[in-house]
């Protein structure tokens, strides 16, 4: 249960830290905990439905009903697809690449997947990297091996439906799927300050960047 309740608590712990002060925030901040996410994602309330498209849209109706104005925001938002990571096993250490092994204890991890499989680019893995470096939050990179399936996360899904720029990233966690799954409590603290740094200062950080 902790893949993936735990990218829940951290999520909205770092939203309801964000909202404490925001008299000088001019974007919106927004937390989507979808259903279904281990079977598929194609339901009604799962990542595969038009939930996330249509808030969006619901919320920046509130402000402009314009079309125009809707693409422009989707392509200037951003997207943060949170799912815990395989930790390396110590039985099974043959399993991961030798410079992409991920411990407990050791920071977020950095998905990436040449087949799509995650959807982190060299843009949105570029900015995620800046703002870890800010908020003083360790990160570690995961790359599949090329001989070993590739399972994947809502980030394709939402990318490729609804056009946002988005990084795949997670806390890192042994025996997943079991009824033994552990990760290491300073990733869940440290992933807070990760994400609440994200919610602060990733409006500035992207209009400084000129890609």
């Amino acid at each position: 249960r902790l893949d993936n309740q735990v990218h829940c608590y951290t999520g909205l712990s770092a939203l309801l830290a964000h909202s404490a002060n925001i008299e000088e925030d001019t974007g919106v901040s927004m937390l989507v905990c979808f259903d279904h996410e281990e079977i598929g994602s194609n339901s009604a309330q799962g990542a595969g439905s038009p939930v996330m498209s249509e808030a969006i849209e619901r919320v920046l109706g509130t402000f402009d009903p314009c079309q125009e104005l809707l693409r422009r925001t989707i392509r200037n938002s951003f997207l943060v697809s949170a799912d815990v990571a395989h930790a390396i096993h110590p039985n099974y250490p043959e399993k991961h690449e030798k410079q992409h092994q991920p411990g407990l204890n050791k920071g977020t991890v950095i998905k990436t997947n040449q087949n799509q499989r995650y959807a982190t680019n060299a843009e949105t893995g570029f900015l995620i990297r800046e703002l870890a470096r800010r908020a003083d939050a360790p990160i570690q990179e995961f790359v599949v091996r090329n001989d070993c399936p590739c399972g994947s996360t809502i980030g394709p899904i939402i990318s490729s439906k609804v056009g946002i720029r988005t990084v795949d990233l997670g806390i890192p966690s042994l025996s997943m799927h079991s009824i033994r799954e552990t990760m290491g409590c300073d990733d869940v603290v440290t992933n807070i300050k990760l994400f609440t740094t994200f919610f602060q200062q990733f409006g500035a950080l992207d209009k400084n960047c000129d890609f």
